[in-house]
């Protein structure tokens, strides 16, 4: 038989504890908030009654329903006040130590049957659970940041928790309106197992100066469609709090792309925390503030100076897919003069035809006139032969992601194309520099890495080589703004700045999916309703390719070794087994029913 749950007790009035007060009593459920002292359960006031003003001002909640919420919150600094509660959630600071002590001292104040939650990110709850005289009512129940808005909680199940325990708890966080993935007890459980290696090989290239602070975020915001780049979120979360999870999850799997990056405890050491104190990655102008404000890292704002920025009306297109077709319509809808190469006449008007039916698309949304269509195609010719390239001021190739393949082009291009015509390559993940290699003028040739498709998508990074000329660098930023994209810099590296961040963490969910962890729906789910991305890890997988993706994850195994890089045994199989994603219709999930 299900428990009632009428009371529910919460520890520690932090900001996540107070959330999770909030949470509780918007759904009707009498609350006894305790705090270690005075102080704490004042903040932990504050906290709840800030929130619900807000929300008060925002609508969503009437003044008669705010001050019911507020009489359903009793306050106190004993433990023995939970005496009477029917659930039990802890939220005091991250620290073993501390949690074992409460659960240990809640233990012995609860009824019986009581189930007591941990709302720890990180810590093993089968270490917390072993305090008690409880283990098997005990469980993991984490809320996420700010709790009275993020749905997903993560019910986190030991060894020997008990089946209707963690039934019930379910059932208890549907009745809070959330959504929940149930787990076994390992660090970092599903969300931050996968989100803070991610974040912890961003701020390994902020220290190696591989990529700026801000071409760092923008680079996964406008790439991926992140709502926060992964500097800034690591100033929302807390340089400290995100230290602590990374400790523990390199506790447990000995990763080393889990070892906490060395600058974290250098900013730790110095203050630097985050918003919390008013500087971490970025300046805020306060403590607790969202608001950056420029300090000495703050780029220079941009001005109309054009030194050194080479003259491009003319440019060329070396292919003929879906990625060749969109930079040509970007460069055209632009106004610049495009020739299009391709190996043949047919392939030449097909590709032709994949711009008009892209154009048309606009057109038929109201976002483009029938005239402005047809300016755009007058100013696109297809050629075949690359001699036809001859006058071009830029040249982009676009065709296979095979290095002999572009390191041909590229040899062509350097006989076909005028000197002082910069040569650019749009690989994801090849070494730019082979390409500058196949060439007599490696100082001309850069990568410009749009993102598909390329009309739509903002971003372009600009990859320089060793042998990139600070003017063609200089040039590839200034057309990228002319043509209304975002570029972001860095070197020439495998994966450049998002695929390197994005196909490890891909990798990483492929393993926990592998160790049976959790299954693919729960993996999803955690990450698009726990961290805020527009797709789970293995919707992407299957929308990318999983052929594509092996490629990539392979070049970037290839080029730095890691082992928290090779390629998941699975992935491999479903690829050997044709299983590629949407593309076939079989991939991680079964796309034709």
């Amino acid at each position: 038989m299900a428990r009632e749950i009428a009371v529910v007790g919460v520890v520690g009035l932090g900001t996540m504890g107070a959330g999770i007060a909030e949470v509780v009593a918007r759904s009707g459920i009498r609350v006894v908030a305790v705090d270690l002292d005075a102080a704490g359960v004042e903040r932990g006031r504050g906290h709840v009654e800030h929130s619900t003003a807000r929300a008060v001002a925002k609508g969503k909640l009437d003044d008669d329903a705010r001050q019911g919420l507020l009489d359903l919150v009793s306050y106190g600094t004993d433990l023995a006040d939970l005496a009477d509660a029917d659930l039990v959630i802890e939220a005091v600071p991250e620290s073993l130590g501390l949690k074992a002590r409460v659960f240990a001292e809640l233990d012995r104040v609860v009824a019986p049957d009581v189930v007591l939650a941990s709302n720890t990110s990180a810590l093993s709850i089968t270490q917390i659970s072993v305090h008690t005289g409880r283990p098997g009512k005990v469980v993991g129940l984490h809320f996420f940041n700010p709790a009275p808005v993020q749905r997903l909680t993560e019910v986190v199940r030991t060894v020997v928790t008990e089946p209707d325990v963690v039934a019930d708890v379910v059932a208890f966080t549907r009745r809070l309106g959330k959504e929940p993935v149930v787990i076994g007890d390992r660090a970092g459980f599903i969300a931050n197992a996968l989100l803070f290696g991610y974040l912890n090989h961003a701020v390994a290239m902020y220290e190696s100066r591989y990529a700026t602070r801000e071409d760092l975020d923008a680079a996964m915001r406008f790439g991926c469609g992140y709502p926060m780049g992964p500097l800034a979120l690591l100033d929302l979360i807390g340089l400290d709090t995100a230290y602590e999870i990374l400790e523990t999850m390199y506790a447990q799997s000995r990763n080393r792309l889990h070892a906490p990056t060395p600058i974290l405890k250098q900013m730790i050491t110095a203050g630097l925390l985050g918003r919390k104190s008013g500087r971490g990655f970025y300046t805020y102008d306060g403590p607790d503030s969202p608001t950056v404000v420029p300090d000495g890292q703050t780029p220079a704002a941009s001005s109309d100076d054009t030194t050194g920025v080479r003259d491009v009306r003319l440019v060329g297109v070396v292919g003929t897919g879906t990625m060749a077709t969109g930079i040509v319509e970007v460069f055209a809808r632009k106004g610049f003069s495009v020739v299009l190469r391709a190996r043949s006449a047919e392939k030449a008007e097909a590709a032709i035809g994949k711009v008009r039916k892209s154009l048309d698309r606009q057109v038929a949304k109201g976002r483009l006139s029938e005239e402005d269509r047809d300016a755009v195609l007058a100013r696109v010719s297809p050629v075949v032969d690359f001699a036809e390239l001859s006058t071009c001021d830029l040249v982009i190739e676009a065709v296979a992601e095979e290095l002999s393949v572009k390191q041909a082009v590229f040899r062509a291009l350097d006989e076909a194309v005028k000197p002082g015509a910069i040569l650019a390559t749009t690989t994801s993940s090849l070494p730019v520099i082979e390409c500058a290699a196949a060439t007599s003028r490696p100082q001309d040739v850069i990568g410009l890495h749009f993102f598909n498709p390329a009309p739509v998508m903002k971003l372009v990074e600009v990859v320089e080589t060793i042998s990139t000329g600070a003017d063609v660098v200089a040039t590839a930023r200034a057309l990228c703004l002319r043509v209304g994209k975002h570029p972001v810099h860095c070197g020439d590296r495998a994966g450049f700045i998002v695929n390197a961040l994005l196909f490890p963490y891909l990798n990483d969910a492929v393993r926990m999916l592998e160790a049976h962890y959790a299954d693919a729906d729960d993996i999803d789910t955690a990450m698009k309703v726990g961290c805020g991305l527009p797709m789970g890890p293995f919707e992407l997988l299957d929308v990318v390719g999983l052929d594509v993706s092996l490629a990539i994850e392979r070049t970037l195994y290839n080029e730095f070794h890691e082992s928290g890089y090779a390629p998941a045994p699975l992935l491999e199989h479903l690829v050997t087994a044709g299983r590629l994603g949407r593309k076939t219709g079989k991939g991680f999930r079964d796309y034709s029913r």
